[in-house]
């Protein structure tokens, strides 16, 4: 039997004999190095990684090509797809051909709202719940086209309000251009829409030391009035005036429409200033939309036919305008007014289109159908960018029937509407 006091001092009971209490342990540096503890691994054993699974056959990939099509698979399935379709050229025909149907399928559209968006929610609510004080017929285009406008320029930063645009108009027998900014054109149609105001009683944007004169006088005015260029800062007083000039003319009653509204050279009513203006808001929306390379949709086709038609009736004094000016055949005979004399039909076509009979001889005389000595065919986005004066008369795409020189003074005589 081994002595106890020879024993392992460990604690444990022996057979035979008393549980032992260990005594008090040594510093670690105290120890026996044959004794010390055994260190800790650094890092346990790692059990070795599953091996990779196979990857999906041809005949599974295959049947994924739809599901891939429409981008309805994971991304897992998606990396083997694709990875498959760069080797394997029958797949690769295939998706593209899948993929090309999901396109048939689901078309692109624009982010861009509809251009009658506007409207028909107008017309939709107006419908459930009349308004009180509705805009006149004659002042609704001038509404909508402000309206688009602004919307084009809610977004523009300080750079697109100091692109560059050219004005374009035609004068006597040649083209004529101003280049300015964006924020220009928009001093420009404030500028103009104040003879409008003026009419009214409502304060002229340019103030008490306003020049007497037309658009063109005006324009240039407000122009050079400042030593720094125009900034997006006129665009709140032009939508604001705006505002004001249709609230004032649906509150005024049906006889505002014949009031006359001074351009200088002539004189408009009411009811044509309005039109006149809603065209020259569209045509310049569309030069600053043409300048920062952004897509904008002519009017809606009854607004469009009502400035057609605005056109239309301008020329015949137009013609004679012309005429007095040496610019313009001579009459061939002169009737008294409302007696029918030679007359041009004008057919437009496509959206806002219709047929007009154009007085060639008097801006007195009546059109006559037995009286007709030539037809000019255009479409109306063609006819208006003629009486913008943003194509020539010989550029215009017309079918022509009937008196060449008749025709031709029509011709020159819707460019001559355009001004600056």
């Amino acid at each position: 039997m081994n002595d106890p006091a020879q024993s392992p001092d460990d604690g444990y009971e022996r057979p035979g004999g008393q549980a032992r209490i260990p005594g008090p342990r040594g510093a670690a540096d105290d120890l026996d190095p044959g004794h010390a503890p055994r260190p800790l691994p650094l890092s346990l054993p790692q059990t070795p990684p599953a091996p990779p699974a196979p990857p999906p056959s041809h005949a599974v990939l295959k049947s994924l090509l739809g599901a891939w099509a429409l981008a309805a698979c994971s991304a897992e399935e998606t990396r083997a797809v694709e990875d498959h379709l760069t080797e394997c050229a029958p797949c690769a025909e295939e998706a593209l051909r899948l993929r090309d149907a999901v396109g048939l399928l689901h078309p692109e559209e624009t982010l861009d709202l509809k251009p009658l968006l506007r409207s028909r929610v107008l017309e939709d609510c107006l419908g459930k719940r009349p308004a009180r004080i509705p805009v006149p017929a004659w002042a609704s285009p001038y509404d909508t086209e402000t309206a688009r406008l602004d919307a084009l320029l809610q977004d523009f930063g300080d750079s697109e309000w100091h692109t560059p645009v050219r004005l374009k108009w035609f004068e006597e027998e040649r083209r004529r251009s101003q280049r300015t900014t964006v924020a220009g054109v928009i001093g420009h149609l404030l500028t103009v829409d104040g003879l409008i105001a003026t009419a009214l009683g409502l304060d002229d944007p340019l103030g008490s030391e306003a020049p007497p004169g037309g658009p063109t006088v005006r324009t240039e005015y407000f122009w050079g009035a400042s030593s720094y260029p125009t900034t997006r800062q006129v665009r709140e007083p032009w939508r604001e005036q705006g505002h004001t000039l249709v609230r004032t003319v649906s509150f005024a009653g049906r006889g505002v429409a014949e009031l006359a509204v001074d351009y200088g050279g002539f004189a408009l009513p009411l009811g044509d200033a309005f039109l006149e203006r809603a065209f020259e808001c569209w045509v310049h929306a569309w030069d600053i939309a043409d300048a920062v390379d952004y897509p904008y949709e002519p009017p809606s086709g009854p607004h469009l036919h009502r400035m057609i038609d605005l056109a239309a009736r301008m020329l015949p004094g137009a013609l004679a305008q012309r005429r007095r000016a040496g610019l313009a055949a001579p009459a061939r005979g002169l009737v008294a007014a409302g007696a029918p004399g030679r007359t041009l039909h004008l057919e437009i076509e496509g959206a806002g289109g219709g047929g007009w009979d154009i007085a060639l001889d008097s801006p007195g005389a009546k059109p006559s159908v037995e009286r007709t000595v030539a037809e000019i065919a255009l479409d109306g986005i063609e006819f208006c960018q003629l009486a913008a004066g943003h194509i020539s008369p010989e550029d215009a795409a017309v079918g022509q029937h009937g008196d060449r020189e008749a025709i031709r003074d029509v011709l020159f005589a819707a460019a001559s509407l355009s001004r600056l």
